[in-house]
């Protein structure tokens, strides 16, 4: 028997479903002239066992990298959608990551001002965060996340066993996300989930249980505050820091897991600047350490990673728009100047914890 819930939404409310064999829903969606917009590797490993009848012009198969999620690529896609015959009344269905839900929430809310579209997520980090928010986010030039709207699904469908087959890597990303939103909220689920991480990395099933809480803390904010104004804005926790970190790497740090480096980042400014005590950021740090990724910034690429912090769509004049911590549960919202100080501080960092 499935497990659902509502989230409520300023343009309408939607259900999530989580489901234990998807293939008869995919099949309902298929028979009534939906197009579908799958992650190539998911239809590569899923393709068969999903539909028979995800072929044709109505299935687009997209890569899933952050390169694709650009206004020309949108576009391109648009274009394949009309040549096929889209309609208004059509539904687009994406089966997918992050990646896939950006570009095809971004494609809905845009193609004839706004087109159902449901979300079948198919990594950790899709289950355990994006799915829910109505967030659609598209990058401009070094710009990400620049492009966008609140545009929530129609409906979302998790099936945990698309879990089994992803690369340690994803389910480390996850974990990362999962680990932001457990330090938000102040859960001990933090420490539980980080006891349990070598039988998670092995059995991702699991992680049924902290995709639930994760998205129980997220609803319940989403639900105050969806378009991100107050108290939503503490969900930036590690993402400024980790973004960055994103962008010098040229992706290849998974977000989680550079969301879990911007967290500790973001403690130690916390720590130097007097609002986190040194035992609890010690605390902090040996929950998440495990999940941290190996990747380091040293003296010659610091002006590249301030460079790519200035361009941080929450910055306000000079200043570094970021959320830091007194400790868990306790987030706050800071402007810190981008200046050699603060340069001088991420350095002292990577020489500190190298």
């Amino acid at each position: 028997m499935s497990e659902k819930f509502i989230v409520k939404s300023r343009l309408r409310d939607y259900e999530v479903c989580f489901l234990e064999d998807i293939n008869s829903t995919i099949e309902h969606y298929a028979n009534i002239n939906s197009f579908f917009i799958i992650d190539k590797r998911v239809m590569d490993l899923f393709g068969k066992q999903i539909s028979c009848k995800l072929t044709g012009e109505r299935t687009l198969i997209v890569e899933a990298v952050e390169q694709n999620k650009t206004l020309d690529y949108c576009t391109g896609l648009i274009q394949r959608l009309i040549t096929a015959n889209v309609r208004r009344d059509n539904c687009l269905i994406a089966i997918g990551g992050g990646i896939i839900q950006d570009i095809t929430s971004f494609v809905s809310t845009i193609l004839f001002r706004g087109i159902e579209w449901v979300f079948f997520p198919t990594t950790l980090l899709s289950q355990s965060d994006s799915c829910i928010g109505s967030k659609t986010s598209i990058n401009l030039n070094e710009y990400k996340n620049l492009l966008g709207s609140f545009y929530p699904p129609s409906k979302v469908f998790i099936d945990i066993n698309f879990l089994k087959t992803l690369p340690v890597g994803e389910i480390k990303s996850g974990i990362g996300e999962i680990l932001h939103f457990y330090f938000n909220d102040g859960s001990r689920l933090a420490r539980e989930m980080m006891d349990s991480y070598d039988n998670i990395l092995k059995t991702p099933s699991l992680l049924e249980k902290y995709i639930k809480a994760s998205l129980k803390i997220k609803k319940k904010i989403i639900e105050i505050d969806e378009l991100d104004k107050n108290e939503r804005n503490l969900f930036n926790y590690g993402h400024t820091f980790g973004h960055a970190i994103e962008t010098i790497s040229n992706y290849s740090v998974p977000h989680g897991q550079a969301v879990t480096l911007g967290m500790d980042i973001a403690n130690f400014v916390s720590l130097r600047l007097g609002y986190l005590d040194k035992n609890v950021f010690e605390d902090m740090r040996k929950i998440m350490s495990r999940n941290l990724p190996t990747f380091r910034i040293n003296e010659d690429m610091i002006d590249d990673y301030i460079r790519a912090l200035s361009k941080d769509k929450k910055n306000m004049g000079n200043n570094l728009g970021c959320i830091l911590t007194n400790g868990p549960g306790s987030m706050r919202k800071e402007y810190v100047p981008l200046n050699d100080e603060l340069r001088d501080l991420i350095l002292a960092y990577f020489r500190v914890n190298t």
